[in-house]
């Protein structure tokens, strides 16, 4: 199944996706609001609202008000090798706000603040069922789908300490979308991520090249504090980002970034 936040002229809407075609799904105004119930996905699978051809109306945030946003960095296998680092052993995190969340076609600012706008494709996970201190093996029950994130950097910012927060939280910078899809419809041992910059590929990698699995990060994260239902756990970027090329390369505006996930879809993000 295939879920969106759609908006409409009353505001936004939790939809299935079939096809082409986006039902809305009475009484929810995003997916966050469907994942609080336990039977989300039976209302989801018989919602009969409005219909809707996806091309004719806008798409938010998957989640806009997630609230959680945890990110994995350094999570591909290849592309820390690459770089001559040995794998760790826990997962380097840093959080995000509801507030850096966008829509997966909504454009992106740059910022006078730093001109070394960068971006990172990755796949992203949607918790469905509040998690706390869980198994790797119970978190999968615990994850709702997954998702596409492009989590722009701005490199300057993020490089000032070894803290990378700053760096990551410019508002309106973190577009997600399209699509949830759930897991029984997502095949992560083939499925792979493209980002390409004005159309050049500037990144293609196996998802199953994961270091550290989406389940391993619930479980992890969840060892600390909840997870609940409509948090977002972003998995890290493989090798291809713009400030790793000689010479750097950054994004200006006119640009237009695209990262697709093969079996989920694709953000589209103009920088103006």
């Amino acid at each position: 199944m295939k879920l969106a936040t759609m908006r409409t002229s009353r505001g936004t809407s939790a939809a299935r996706l079939d096809g082409e075609v986006l039902t809305e799904i009475p009484g929810h105004c995003d997916i966050g609001s469907l994942l609080a119930h336990d039977d989300w996905q039976q209302i989801a699978r018989e919602a009969a609202g409005s219909r809707h051809r996806i091309g004719d109306v806008g798409l938010q945030a998957v989640v806009p008000n997630p609230s959680k946003v945890l990110c994995a960095g350094l999570n591909y296998t290849g592309h820390i090798q690459e770089m001559g680092r040995e794998l760790p052993e826990y997962p380097t995190l840093f959080a995000k706000f509801a507030d850096t969340l966008t829509g997966p076609a909504d454009a992106v600012a740059t910022v006078a603040e730093d001109p070394e706008m960068d971006w990172e494709g990755e796949l992203a996970v949607v918790v469905g069922r509040t998690a706390y201190k869980v198994s790797e093996e119970e978190a999968e029950e615990h994850i709702a789908g997954f998702t596409v994130a492009n989590d722009i950097s701005m490199r300057g910012w993020q490089y000032r300490s070894t803290q990378w927060l700053q760096g990551k939280i410019w508002a309106r910078s973190t577009p997600v979308g399209p699509v949830l899809v759930t897991p029984d419809e997502f095949d992560a041992a083939t499925a792979v991520l493209r980002t390409t910059l004005n159309g050049t590929p500037v990144q293609e990698h196996r998802i199953a090249d994961l270091l550290f699995t989406p389940a391993h990060l619930v479980a992890y994260v969840s060892t600390m504090l909840p997870l609940h239902p409509g948090d977002l756990i972003l998995t890290g970027t493989p090798g291809g980002v713009g400030r790793a090329r000689t010479p750097r390369w950054y994004m200006k505006p006119g640009d237009l970034v695209e990262v697709t996930i093969d079996g989920i879809g694709t953000v589209s993000t103009p920088i103006t």
